[in-house]
């Protein structure tokens, strides 16, 4: 997201709270920068949402795309072995808005890489694991 009204912050996050919890899209925040992404499923879902917010909540925003092949929730018995992937794939790890660690794959080939490096991380496509 980019390009956003001061003004209008709190009105933004709070709209992006409840739209997320209607289930209408994930919000991820970005580890190395705390951008905010919002997953869906189709870009119509953005339009809706731009709608939404500034109809219901009075905000603004406009969105960059950015194209990912899977947002998967990760997690491993061996917590170092977690904090080594998270650190070793920094730039891809995001967390949801429980604060749940996100691996943001790109490709399948970024995500098989990973899965391949680190055997012991387990990748889930939903949070309730």
């Amino acid at each position: 997201m980019t390009n956003l009204d001061p003004m209008k912050t709190k009105q933004l996050q709070k709209g992006l709270e409840q739209l997320t919890d209607e289930g209408v899209a994930q919000l991820f925040t970005r580890k190395v920068d705390g951008r905010k992404v919002i997953g869906t499923v189709g870009a119509l879902q953005f339009e809706v949402i731009q709608h939404r917010l500034k109809s219901e909540y009075n905000a603004t925003a406009s969105f960059d795309q950015i194209n990912l092949y899977k947002a998967l929730w990760i997690s491993c018995p061996d917590k170092k072995k977690l904090e080594s992937f998270m650190q070793d794939r920094a730039a891809h790890i995001g967390y949801d808005k429980e604060e749940r660690p996100v691996f943001l794959a790109e490709s399948a080939w970024l995500l098989q890489m990973a899965q391949e490096k680190f055997p012991d991380v387990e990748f889930h496509v939903k949070s309730e694991f």
